[in-house]
């Protein structure tokens, strides 16, 4: 209205204007949430034996520091997916987020190692419900196909970089504040994140449910979920053919077996096996379980290798890795720009090359290698091989998915890529330990026959995670079949009351 009392109406261009840019907020949100998600399994890494000294934990218990967290962040990711669904996603994003800062602050302020290894368990509970709703509210508020492809691209590139950014944070709060802090940031971040989520994200409308929930289901996926990423947890420590490792992984795939069984019969499953079902959803899946053991040989045993071998400080290790989520943050510019014309599968099979060429690279580490010349051009380019895999893997994820469903497909891809980063850490952990033993008994005559060990341990790990690239570059060949005009289509029915 005008001073003189005159009705002005905006232009529908200028409520589409507003709409787009409240989109666009609202991604940055959903992002920052994301983020803090990710970084959280490894900011805490650099810090751990500053933890373990002032809380008095045993070298028995100070794994839980870590393993609380994604035990119970990947157990529970299903049935945060499917609650996202039926409650309400910004719902349960804003109740994550409230509960993840509340978490933070009491793993932060610990005083003994049960508060410490009670708040990181509740940091991933909350979590297991915030990562899920964050990635199906980005699928129901990005409907139109190149928008999609951008809102896309920014969300994986947080995804795939966030884990070297919380080594990086982590070195800087560990060196510079006190390991505290490493739990205790996420508490504003969170918060600020709240605040956002109420002024930007999408009301939406959850999906209608006629039966009630699928607790059988819930039950047996949630079990079968933590038996088995405790399952390779405890490999790592104990070995493969150990009692206890053998226990939790035949009953962990028991339980996923009887979880299939009882979707297959159920009138209202938690997972509706259609969803991994097609084609293209199944071989993104599949990578997203591929992807993370080949990142996992990069990151862990480069970790080593600068501040074991290298000598580097937790901060000059955490800041080595910059050039990792910079090279993903470019190339996931290119790829969400590249992907509504050329589709997924050219963009995932180079990607899955570049990793390739970038871990064959790290393989030739060699005793008195440096930074510069041996390690900063393979970084560069599994990272730009990085941002062209995950951006396509999260569309493809998420490829038609009708938005009752969006929710426990984020959970589902989530689910599969915590799995595989434990499958990684035990695998790859084991088998270097086993490498670099075998390599001082056969060389015991050998000058610094010890870092000549250890860096022959992590060549073995680097190539072996070159093949799990192959594989997922075979899956990608196979089944990555859709047309570029229709990958981006998705759920595109919901709510945008704020």
């Amino acid at each position: 209205m005008t001073d003189l009392g005159i009705a002005v109406h905006e232009s529908p261009a200028t409520d589409a204007e507003r709409g787009r840019s409240t989109r666009w907020w609202a991604l940055g949100v959903l992002a920052l949430a994301q983020l803090m998600v990710v970084l959280d399994a490894t900011i805490v890494t650099i810090s751990l034996p500053f933890a373990q000294r002032d809380l008095h934990i045993s070298d028995g218990d100070k794994q839980w520091m870590l393993t609380a967290y994604t035990l119970i962040f990947g157990g529970l990711l299903l049935l945060g997916g499917r609650l996202a669904d039926y409650l309400g996603r910004r719902r349960m994003f804003l109740i994550g987020l409230v509960g993840f800062a509340a978490a933070s602050a009491l793993a932060g302020l610990a005083q003994n190692a049960g508060e410490l290894f009670a708040g990181r368990a509740l940091q991933g509970a909350f979590a297991a419900v915030l990562a899920p709703a964050a990635l199906s509210l980005v699928s129901v508020t990005f409907t139109e196909p190149r928008e999609r492809a951008r809102a896309f691209g920014a969300f994986a590139g947080v995804s795939a970089g966030g884990a070297a950014i919380g080594l990086i944070v982590g070195g800087a709060l560990t060196e510079y504040a006190d390991w505290r802090w490493c739990l205790l940031v996420n508490t504003p971040v969170a918060l600020l994140a709240l605040v956002g989520a109420f002024a930007f994200v999408i009301r939406d409308v959850p999906a209608p449910r006629t039966g009630g929930y699928d607790v059988p289901g819930a039950v047996t996926v949630t079990l079968g979920l933590i038996s088995i990423v405790y399952g390779f947890s405890r490999a790592a420590e104990d070995g493969w053919l150990a009692a206890t490792t053998l226990a939790l992984l035949i009953a962990g795939v028991a339980l996923l077996a009887a979880f299939v069984v009882i979707e297959r019969r159920s009138v209202n499953p938690l997972l509706p096996l259609h969803i991994p079902g097609e084609i293209n959803r199944g071989g993104s899946y599949l990578v997203a379980l591929l992807v993370p053991i080949a990142m996992f040989a990069m990151f862990i045993n480069l970790s080593y290798y600068l501040q074991v071998t290298l000598g580097y400080s937790s901060l000059k290790a955490g800041v080595a890795f910059l050039p990792f989520p910079i090279g993903i943050i470019i190339s996931a510019g290119v790829t969400s720009t590249l992907l509504p014309r050329i589709g997924p599968r050219p963009l995932m099979i180079g990607g899955g090359i570049l990793g390739i060429a970038g871990l064959v690279y790290l393989a030739q580490l060699h005793y008195g290698a440096g930074f510069g010349v041996s390690v900063l051009p393979a970084i560069s380019l599994i990272a730009l091989g990085m941002g062209a895999l995950f951006v396509s893997m999260q569309t493809t994820a998420m490829h038609q998915v009708e938005a009752e469903d969006s929710g426990v497909a984020s959970a589902l891809l989530n689910a599969a890529q915590q799995v595989g980063g434990a499958i990684g850490t035990a695998l790859l952990t084991s088998i270097s330990v086993q490498v670099a033993q075998r390599y001082a008994e056969h060389h015991a005559t050998v000058d610094h026959v010890a870092a000549r060990a250890a860096i022959h341990s992590y060549d073995v790990a680097f190539y072996i995670g070159a093949g799990f690239f192959a594989a997922a570059i075979l899956i990608v060949a196979l089944m990555i079949r859709d047309k570029p005009e229709h990958l981006l289509e998705g759920a595109e029915h919901v709510s945008v009351g704020v």
